[in-house]
């Protein structure tokens, strides 16, 4: 019996560009939103949450040349929190920050649309359902899933198909750790104080 892994490999480099086009896409869209002062400041706290959570720490991962880190906790906080746009820029900006300074710079291109794209559809899909526990919870799974089919496109085009399966574990307890104790701890604070979205 084949892999069923093995169909995507001859498409990685359209999926993985196809992934950017969106992310790109959206952030131009919402341009307008990130000249408003409140988007700004949180935006740029999150990022930098991010950037730290990255590097707190981490395990790597020698057949692809990645590592385990627990930034998804923060991305998929953010995003709950303050939604989409917010979403979007700390979790590619500061996911890519974190491959910078904790000496993984080859990957924060890669890291800046996988995670910009799961800070945004954890993001839009959370505020959808205005703090409800089952649309966070939809929306940091899907966000989750997304983050590992991102990486695992990018590592077939760049390790191969068998080393990027190495990652897939991975990538899974991040997911894991970032939807119960991101998605977790926002959900906690949105039932708290139900107006911190107005702060975007």
């Amino acid at each position: 019996m084949s892999d069923p892994t093995e169909v995507l490999v001859p498409y990685a480099k359209w999926i993985l560009m196809g992934i950017t086009l969106l992310y790109l896409a959206y952030v131009y869209a919402n341009k307008n939103k990130f000249k408003q002062a409140n988007t700004v400041a949180i935006s740029g706290v999150m990022a930098a949450l991010v950037t730290v959570a990255t590097n707190l720490i981490k395990v790597n991962v020698a057949q692809t040349g990645g590592y385990l880190n627990f930034g998804d906790t923060m991305v998929m906080f953010a995003a709950v929190l303050f939604g989409p746009a917010v979403g979007a820029f700390a979790g590619g900006v500061g996911s890519a920050l974190g491959d910078i300074v904790g000496g993984y710079a080859g990957w924060a291109p890669i890291t800046l649309v996988v995670k910009g794209l799961e800070g945004l559809v954890v993001g839009y899909i959370s505020s959808k359902g205005k703090g409800e526990f089952s649309m966070i919870m939809l929306g940091t799974i899907i966000g989750g899933v997304i983050m590992i089919l991102g990486y695992f496109v990018a590592e077939i085009y760049l390790v191969g198909l068998a080393n990027a399966k190495v990652e897939i574990p991975v990538n899974m307890a991040q997911a894991v750790t970032g939807i119960i104790i991101g998605g977790g701890l926002a959900y906690m604070i949105k039932r708290i104080y139900p107006d911190v979205e107005d702060l975007v």
